[in-house]
């Protein structure tokens, strides 16, 4: 099996400005995500960016990095723009790691690429974790997905689902699965993923792998093989990264 991570990074963050650059442990926290990912069985690792300052950090420290448009709306788009540039063959398989999750278990970058190495039916594949709480049930950033039996998605919600008619106060929140934002490609999904126009479903949930679902694209889910720390959003997220790796 043969595949390349790629990670996008941008250096605007509503929340933490400069977020790629910011120091975790006297190291730029994008160098830890792309070290997480050279430790996987990828062939090449690349970031793709759009600005200067995070290509002169990716150039010292020999890190492959590709320039790519300013106007990409999402990391998908800027993805796709990369698998142009390296002339990636349609069956090429992509894994997106998203730049702000210094603590990403290598394991589970291999797991989606041979999960979709394994499902020729599959145009993409992702994760899910089991849920802990109530609370993370009912928290919207917390998105849910239900499979069918063979494991493909059906639908992925910021609500809680399924909704346990009838049954409110039985919820088991290890009934419910928390996806995880780490997804492989076959690079023939990613160039149909940027000529299909947003849909009502995608702009009534914030989640665009509900383009991908509208427009018949298979995404086959598996639970993840590894516990996944949670990612850099806010500087509360930040700190306590500093303080775990401080350790």
């Amino acid at each position: 099996m043969s595949f390349i991570v790629v990670i996008p990074a941008r250096y605007q963050s509503t929340r933490l400005p400069g977020k790629p650059l910011l120091d975790i442990a006297g190291k730029p926290m994008l160098q830890h995500v792309v070290e997480r990912a050279q430790q996987s069985k990828a062939d090449a690792v690349y970031v793709a960016t759009d600005d200067e300052r995070i290509k002169d950090a990716c150039q010292s420290i020999n890190v492959n990095v590709v320039m790519t448009c300013s106007a990409h709306q999402s990391g998908t788009d800027r993805i796709e723009e990369v698998s142009r540039l390296l002339e990636l063959d349609d069956d090429d398989i992509i894994v997106n790691v998203q730049g702000d999750e210094p603590m990403l278990p290598p394991e589970v970058i291999n797991q989606v690429a041979e999960d979709l190495a394994r499902h020729s039916q599959a145009q993409l594949c992702t994760l899910y974790e089991e849920m802990s709480s109530i609370d993370d049930i009912m928290n919207p950033n917390a998105v849910k997905v239900v499979m069918d039996n063979a494991g493909f998605a059906l639908y992925f919600s910021r609500a809680p689902i399924p909704y346990p008619r009838g049954r409110e106060k039985d919820i088991k929140p290890e009934d419910y699965k928390r996806h995880v934002g780490i997804y492989g490609y076959r690079v023939k999904v990613l160039h149909d993923f940027v000529s299909w126009p947003r849909n009502a479903l995608e702009e009534s949930e914030q989640l665009e792998q509900l383009r991908a679902l509208a427009n018949h694209a298979c995404i086959h889910v598996q639970k993840a093989c590894a516990q996944i720390p949670a990612g850099v959003d806010t500087q509360q997220d930040l700190d306590a990264i500093r303080a775990l790796l401080a350790d």
